[in-house]
């Protein structure tokens, strides 16, 4: 299905599933949020592949829809949002409006389904047990950690990883081989450490 939706290009990479909070002062951000909070609520999060958060920016082509799930407002005419990831899109075609926000047509991508986590990946799933220990937000949130595509999605989210490696992430669409590059990278990692 081919939709229209306003893009909010930031520094990462939101996976459906995952918590995202902004805070919010660029006037064409702030109208984004108040239209989207009028109309159904959801806007898309595109990773930058160049430029900045403030001003101009080249997105890649596959990001994550943001469905706004809290809001409040903060000193200084800021906005903070929470909002959480819902569906991942291919990004058609984008404008820019002459406030600056771009626009894009997108399709909505089919989420791939959830397979039980392989014995061979748990230690995966105990690394993110004890990231997510750290994180007041994941107290009260159901955490399957026997499904492949959600422990993926989480680490992928939390470990620090360059943005062009959590993209790849994002548009792997079988969580096996998603979880299998997330080993990989943290095996390098600590053979270079």
């Amino acid at each position: 299905m081919s939709i229209e939706l306003a893009l909010f290009p930031l520094k990462t990479v939101l996976f459906p599933g995952g918590a995202l909070a902004l805070r919010i002062f660029e006037p064409r951000y702030l109208d984004m949020i108040a239209r989207s909070l009028r109309g159904d609520n959801r806007f898309g999060v595109v990773a930058i592949r160049s430029g900045a958060e403030v001003g101009a920016a080249e997105a890649f082509e596959v990001g994550t829809t943001a469905e706004i799930v809290d809001w409040h407002q903060e000193s200084g005419g800021m906005l903070g949002i929470r909002a959480v990831g819902r569906d991942s899109f291919r990004v058609d075609a984008t404008s820019r409006r002459p406030d600056g926000l771009y626009v894009g047509r997108v399709t909505l991508l089919e989420e791939p389904a959830s397979v039980p986590l392989p014995a061979a990946h748990a230690s995966l799933a105990t690394l993110l047990r004890s990231l997510l220990a750290q994180v007041p937000a994941f107290a009260e949130v159901p955490a399957p950690y026997d499904d492949a595509l959600w422990v993926g999605a989480r680490l992928a989210e939390m470990l620090p990883l360059a943005v062009p490696l959590k993209q790849a992430l994002l548009e792997a669409r079988d969580p096996l081989a998603r979880l299998e590059r997330i080993a990989a990278s943290l095996r390098n990692e600590s053979s270079a450490a």
